[in-house]
């Protein structure tokens, strides 16, 4: 009797209205890209594995955590103040020699792993895989990757092979200036800011039998010059086969909302400071409680997870994210 799964799913995710998820990290003024092209046909072994880990924030990523710079010389930080409290900015040295910085930051990561092991049997193996670090459009890619497997056992010789692949996309923010990181005129933000967010997605796949054909697509952008770009994260799989397949989503979504704040300026020094009033925290200068002073309006846990095993006639399974203040 033949088996018989197939699996689609499409997952998009906004949460609550425009003014709340994700903000790119802008590119560097230099840039890389870096491409590969492998194509095997082997009669025996064969494996093949890659990694990537890229890392991008809008400001030193060496020193974090903690997100921002939080640079306060020569004057006393009141107790439990941060930068997601305060944004500030001095335009010009005081009069003993010391300055003020105090600025929100963006960090993004993203991961992509993926392993072939296959033994004592007829492969073919093709793949074409890029990374750009340079600013992307809503059509294009910082990482995509594309490939196919197709694995026959020698029936006397205890073959089989093995795949599995992962994608990760990891994004934080301690906020932005809406009217600094829109292009569009009417993307006004929340309160004319883009909230803070924390929110994490994980994709993949993994196979293991004696015959198998399958392809696979990988691929997500988060490197973009304004917030008009969506961040994305896609995975496809589909395969037919003899073994145990399985595909998976994971996500974890924090978005914030922008509660109360403040504007000042004198004598050089410019800041803005939050205020949580369902939480009565925010600024200390103000008076108001030190912590953290926006809101969080969202929190969504996501999981699913589709395994089939046996004689395999087809399993098809895909994923696909935008994390957006502007979606499309």
């Amino acid at each position: 009797m033949k088996k018989l799964v197939i699996v689609v799913l499409t997952l998009a995710i906004l949460v609550i209205g425009m003014a709340t998820a994700a903000d790119p990290v802008n590119a560097t003024t230099e840039t890389q890209g870096i491409a590969t092209t492998t194509g095997v046909v082997v009669m025996g072994t064969m494996s093949n594995s890659e990694s990537v880990v890229m890392t991008a924030s809008t400001m030193d990523l060496r020193d974090n955590p903690p997100l921002g710079a939080l640079g306060l010389i020569d004057v006393d930080l009141e107790p439990g103040e941060s930068p997601n409290n305060n944004w500030g900015v001095e335009d010009h040295l005081l009069i003993d020699g010391w300055a003020w910085l105090s600025l929100p930051e963006r960090q993004a990561v993203m991961s992509y792993t993926e392993s072939v092991l296959a033994d004592n049997g007829y492969s073919e193996f093709n793949e074409m895989q890029s990374m750009d670090t340079g600013n992307k459009v809503a059509n294009q890619k910082n990482f995509a990757s594309t490939e196919q497997f197709d694995f026959v056992a020698f029936s006397d010789a205890m073959g089989r092979a093995t795949t599995s692949e992962s994608l990760l996309l990891d994004l934080v923010s301690q906020g932005s200036d809406a009217s600094e990181r829109f292009i569009c005129p009417f993307a006004t933000g929340d309160q004319g800011f883009i909230p803070p967010y924390c929110n994490v997605y994980e994709m993949g796949s993994s196979f293991t039998g004696t015959q198998v054909s399958e392809v696979t697509q990988a691929g997500t952008n988060f490197i973009a010059k304004s917030a008009d770009v969506p961040t994305q994260a896609s995975y496809s799989i589909g395969l037919s086969g003899t073994g145990s397949a399985a595909a998976w989503i994971n996500t974890h979504v924090m978005e914030g909302r922008t509660a109360g704040y403040y504007y000042d300026e004198d004598d050089g020094w410019s800041w803005i400071s939050f205020w949580n009033y369902d939480m009565n925290t925010g600024d200390p200068w103000l008076g108001v409680p030190a912590g953290g002073g926006w809101m969080q309006g969202v929190d969504l846990v996501y999981k699913e997870k589709t395994t089939a095993s046996g004689v395999i006639e087809a399993f098809s399974k895909s994923m696909a994210i935008q994390d957006a203040v502007r979606r499309l």
